[in-house]
């Protein structure tokens, strides 16, 4: 089964399974074919993996007038998100609809731990224009906004900007959140107002992305935790999406603030270091496996190291190195 047929097969699945879960498998299809992963690869992975799925509902419309954001945050409207959203592919084209929904689900990026966004980019990557529609709809119907940023491109009065993400995150201090899911331990840090006016003082530039992929692969590097590697591949997405925006930074410096929350809920402590494995290693040992946090976590890194590496630069590969240990 090669990845087109792959992802036609994934359409009849709901993108969320058991207690609030998300659907990784079109994702992890689509870095695993990265990857070099042949077409029986894929067949066995997305076998032992659909299982676990439930049946996509039933198919809905969106009712004729109706704003579309009117319903961003309700999970019930996937159905109806899908269908208007495929339509307005098929009617403008992918990057003209891009262009127009883009900027509104930006504010909500945190959607689903990230998923929304992460799947949207594999989605892009795909060139499955279904697969596109089934992926925003997600995002939109996650949408999880954390509270306004405060004059997000150049920080605000009350404090002096700065350009590290990693300066402002030691000024926060670790949540106490309960909950299970990464995306309502976030709720929880949004909870505390300090996060958005400690975020708000980054100054974003053209630099920020690549500043925000180290900090992400660092913190994974590090901690081995699940939120940070939502933070690697969730930064990785951020690059391909944002190529279909008009105004990059201001997205960015929403995704900053999601960021930021990301840390607090992550409550992330040290490990002692990975041993360092050289990518022929790391990608075949993603490409064998059926970990799909794994799969996509190693081939974001190569991906990421090959647009911000300068000589001698392993962040990346560390990151990589600490995910088949985790």
């Amino acid at each position: 089964m090669n990845l087109v047929d792959a992802l036609n097969h994934c359409a009849a699945h709901a993108p969320e399974h058991g207690a609030g879960l998300s659907n990784h498998l079109p994702a992890t299809l689509v870095a695993l074919e990265r990857l070099g992963a042949d077409e029986a690869r894929l067949s066995a992975f997305a076998a032992a993996y659909a299982p676990r799925l439930q049946p996509a509902p039933l198919a809905q419309t969106w009712p004729a007038g109706d704003p579309w954001p009117d319903r961003l945050g309700q999970y019930e409207a996937w159905p109806v998100y899908r269908a208007l959203f495929a339509e307005w592919i098929a009617q403008e084209g992918a990057s003209d609809m891009l262009g127009q929904v883009l900027p509104q689900l930006m504010p909500g990026v945190s959607a689903a731990a990230f998923h929304g966004l992460i799947r949207t980019a594999n989605a892009l990557r795909s060139g499955h224009l279904g697969e596109l529609a089934d992926a925003l709809a997600y995002w939109a119907c996650r949408h999880q906004r954390l509270g306004a940023m405060h004059n997000p491109l150049a920080g605000t009065p009350r404090a002096p900007a700065a350009d590290d993400p990693v300066a402002l995150l030691r000024e926060l201090r670790a949540g106490r959140s309960r909950a299970e899911l990464i995306s309502d331990q976030i709720r929880d840090a949004a909870a505390d107002g300090r996060v958005n006016r400690v975020a708000a003082r980054l100054f974003v530039d053209e630099g920020t992305p690549e500043r925000l992929a180290r900090a992400a692969a660092l913190a994974y590097a590090q901690s081995g935790k699940v939120t940070a590697l939502h933070l690697v591949t969730g930064t990785h997405a951020m690059r391909v999406v944002t190529r279909f925006v008009d105004e990059p930074l201001t997205a960015w410096a929403w995704y900053w603030q999601a960021f930021a929350h990301a840390v607090v809920a992550a409550r992330l402590k040290p490990l002692p270091p990975a041993a360092l494995r050289p990518w022929p290693a790391l990608v075949a040992r993603a490409r064998d496996s059926d970990d799909e946090h794994l799969i996509k976590l190693v081939e974001s890194c190569r991906e990421e190291e090959k647009a911000y590496a300068r000589r001698g630069d392993t962040l990346w590969r560390e990151a990589a190195s600490r995910a088949v240990v985790v």
